[in-house]
């Protein structure tokens, strides 16, 4: 039996704007109505639907616990869900779930932000390392080369070891000119950073080449604490543990590892072009996604999920439109994207960070109009759910409902509100909005006073943990 578990870490600035740190990518709907994670969760369900062996565990930031959690439910899987209190990078949140998982228990580690649409040459795949991670080798997985990429690392592959072959050398990301001559070998894969192996098989390598990030997940295990499906290992000793990748920290020293080879489909979904490639193209190399249009262009990429977006005379762009931020590149600068992140990080531009469309457990706002002393937001309520029982130090608020039903607290009166009704929250008055109803819930907010900022909410009770203790 093999237990999934899913890496959601990842902040993917080089899908800036869509992604951001607040919506990283794995997150993001990029193909269809899915995003990544959920079609990740599908890909391993049939590993881990059963639950006999607990399910799929997930690992991922405090941040983004209710993003996990709603992609768990989407697609059905169940589960734990390993909340990180700080990033420190795939070693650390791989000997979390191994320790939380049955020593002898087979671990399929994956990341949450791949595609891979051939979900039975996946399963193969695995299957077929399946007997080599049981007697004890760490398997890994490789994707066998179409170009030579300087965006992938590389595994140089040895001896045939059954279905698989040994490793005889990790290359991290090469220039072109290495690249080429790497695959005129015949024998290199790119890495595709998966792994299988069993929960003491990777601790005991941990033990033997990263013990001191071992020694502090550990420690942070054993002073965890657990709130459904939620496992919150403890701040203060994970927080000293070191930050490394797997492959540092464990994999380029260890010796018994096999990789599999995967001929299938994949990507990594790491910049626009991939994201780009994943839609058909037209007769003159463009693709568009959404509401895009390409008129005597070639070769241009339009990524518009809401208004509409015009490619006039243009060649080997990538255009990417969000409601705040709207990147245009060339398709040769797809991976110097993270450099635009740090310029905005360093003029402390909140669009480098966050969007204007926030994600909440209880569903979204989006900011439509931010001005001196005022704010005004479309709220996005889903059935059933609530925002906290909370105050506000230093604003005003009136509500007017366009669709669905609301159910307002104001102090010590609770109400129901209709189509066209709106209220007013006085400055300081204890409040709650809840949807009872069946459908989705939307209002508009209007935002008054001397300071509009999230911090000025006083969270009283929260159904979602919110209120600090």
């Amino acid at each position: 039996m093999i237990q999934p578990v899913i890496l959601c870490g990842g902040s993917g600035t080089r899908l800036w704007p869509l992604s951001r740190k607040s919506l990283p990518k794995q997150f993001v709907p990029l193909v269809g109505k899915h995003s990544l994670l959920e079609l990740t969760l599908e890909r391993v369900n049939r590993f881990g639907r059963d639950g006999s062996h607990g399910g799929t565990i997930c690992v991922g930031s405090e941040e983004h616990r209710f993003f996990i959690k709603e992609a768990m439910d989407a697609s059905g899987a169940r589960g734990t869900i390993i909340l990180e209190p700080v990033a420190r990078n795939t070693a650390a949140a791989m000997a979390l779930a191994a320790l939380h998982a049955s020593p002898r228990q087979l671990l399929l580690f994956a990341p949450a932000d791949h595609h891979i649409p051939d979900v039975d040459a996946f399963t193969a795949m695995v299957q077929g390392a399946a007997p080599a991670a049981a007697s004890g080798a760490i398997a890994i997985f490789g994707v066998t080369p179409s170009f030579p990429s300087t965006a992938y690392g590389y595994v140089e592959y040895g001896d045939k070891l059954a279905d698989g072959y040994s490793v005889v050398r990790f290359i991290e990301k090469p220039n072109l000119q290495a690249a080429q001559e790497l695959l005129l070998t015949g024998r290199v894969l790119w890495n595709a950073g998966i792994f299988l192996c069993s929960a003491e098989t990777l601790l005991a390598a941990m033990d033997r080449h990263a013990p001191d990030i071992l020694a502090a997940c550990c420690e942070a295990m054993a002073k965890s604490s657990a709130d459904g499906v939620f496992v919150r290992p403890a701040e203060k000793d994970f927080a000293a543990c070191r930050s490394e990748s797997i492959d540092y920290a464990v994999m380029e020293r260890h010796e018994n590892v096999a990789v599999f080879p995967f001929n299938g489909a994949w990507s990594d979904v790491g910049s626009w072009n991939a994201v780009a490639d994943m839609t058909p193209p037209d007769a003159a190399g463009n693709r568009i996604a959404g509401n895009g249009l390409a008129v005597e262009a070639q070769t241009t990429f339009i990524h518009a999920p809401t208004r509409r977006v015009v490619a006039l005379g243009t060649k080997d762009l990538l255009i990417i439109d969000t409601p705040d931020a709207l990147l245009v590149a060339s398709r040769s600068s797809a991976e110097q994207v993270k450099s635009v992140v740090k310029a905005l990080e360093a003029e402390q531009s909140p669009e480098a960070v966050v969007h204007r469309k926030v994600a909440r457990p209880w569903g979204w706002y989006d900011s439509i109009e931010v001005g001196e002393r005022f704010h005004v937001k479309r709220i996005h309520v889903k059935s059933g759910a609530a925002l906290s029982l909370q105050m506000h130090h230093h604003r005003a608020e009136h509500w007017v409902v366009v669709r669905g039903t609301a159910e307002v607290t104001c102090g010590a009166k609770t109400f129901l509100l209709s189509e066209n009704q709106s209220t007013f929250i006085p400055l300081g008055e204890v409040h709650r909005l809840r949807n009872p109803g069946k459908t989705a819930l939307e209002m508009i907010e209007i935002q008054s006073g001397s300071y509009l900022q999230e911090d000025d909410i006083v969270r009283i009770e929260d159904v979602y943990g919110r209120v600090a203790p």
